[in-house]
């Protein structure tokens, strides 16, 4: 068996860093953005060398950004319509994400102000479905410039101060008040607060089909996002990580202390080390799956998404990723058959549920 992988100890966490902001700190939603190839000498032209990063630059940011509004959109109504389900994480969210030109790091700043306008202050960038901001009125594109009458911080820390910020107003207040910057002029907005599952929904930026859930937070791989043909097969996975959340599987299985430092430090990680780290994560017990499995299907439908594919999705996923490959999440998921026995017997039991128009719980 292969050596595990010694991580890096985790850093202490700020309350909201890679953050999309105005969700709260307990629901986040990063990506770790690698670093843009070196130009070896005698290669292109000065121009042309110069030229090929940055429009390599734009590609890696549009590719992260189209990421993360897709994750954004797709969590949307598994987050807000199953508070009843996860009462334990549910949190007064404000329901949107706001970013500057400082917030996917040095390498990108350029390139976030020429494709997408952004400068000093933290602009609205993703709203949340179905948030009662977007009800509200707020928009994409608005500029925040205050928040309870005081100044919302601008320039390269301005997302870690709001966050210190917001975390003090948000438990305070059912809504806040907003000012903020349109092309029409300025605008108040009164927000009222979100209820949600507060999880926070993170990126890793490898290639191996995979995710990762520590108690707290949620984090796929940009392999995992890719894998997933639609919306529905990326909420199929969000929800089982989700429930395990919600069952505290991690933590039942003296787990969470070694998923968060993946979390925490998969972006850092080169992709071939990522074929041992089967070895630093437990197998999930088939009992655990499986029940991750039936409230994850619950999840799924209370949200609105259709749950005929689930048994498909991950017989798909197991026949191609199977256990034998370490790092895939069929490695960390072994149970196959046990969970789709599982899952066909759910799928009968929630779509019953659906045509008497009972309460989809389990």
């Amino acid at each position: 068996m292969a050596k595990p992988v010694t991580l890096p100890s985790r850093p202490p966490r700020p309350a909201l860093t890679q953050v999309l902001l105005g969700m709260s700190a307990s629901l986040l939603l990063g990506a770790c953005a690698p670093q843009l190839p070196f130009i070896p000498s005698g290669g292109p032209s000065p121009t042309a060398a110069s030229a090929a990063p940055a429009k390599q630059a734009q590609e890696q940011l549009r590719l992260l950004v189209s990421s993360q509004e897709r994750l954004y959109r797709v969590a949307g109504p598994l987050l807000i319509n199953n508070v009843e389900l996860c009462r334990e994480h549910a949190r007064n969210l404000l329901g949107f994400s706001a970013k500057n030109r400082y917030s996917y790091g040095d390498s990108l700043a350029q390139p976030a102000r020429e494709l997408y306008g952004l400068g000093e202050t933290l602009q609205v960038v993703s709203m949340l479905q179905d948030s009662r901001a977007a009800q509200a009125g707020l928009r994409v594109g608005d500029q925040i410039l205050a928040v309870q009458g005081q100044p919302f911080p601008q320039g390269p820390d301005a997302e870690r101060q709001a966050a210190s910020m917001l975390a003090t107003l948000v438990p305070e207040h059912a809504a806040l008040s907003m000012r903020v910057q349109r092309a029409n002029g300025l605008h108040t907005i009164t927000v009222p607060m979100t209820r949600a599952c507060g999880f926070a929904l993170q990126i890793g930026n490898i290639d191996t089909v995979n995710a990762w859930h520590d108690g707290h937070r949620v984090m796929l791989s940009q392999g995992m996002l890719g894998y997933a043909r639609s919306d529905a097969e990326l909420a199929y996975v969000l929800a089982k990580e989700m429930a395990h959340n919600i069952l505290r599987h991690a933590a039942r299985m003296n787990q969470a202390e070694a998923n968060a430092d993946i979390i925490d430090n998969l972006g850092h990680l080169q992709p071939d080390t990522l074929a041992v780290l089967g070895d630093t994560v437990k197998p999930v017990p088939q009992e655990f799956d499986a029940a991750a499995d039936t409230l994850s299907m619950y999840m799924l439908a209370r949200a609105g998404y259709p749950i005929d594919g689930v048994y498909r999705f991950w017989q798909r996923l197991a026949a191609q990723h199977p256990a034998s490959n370490q790092g895939s999440y069929t490695a960390q998921h072994p149970a196959t058959e046990h969970r789709l026995a599982v899952m066909e017997k759910v799928l009968i039991d929630v779509q019953a549920r659906q045509a008497q128009k009972q309460p989809l719980l389990p």
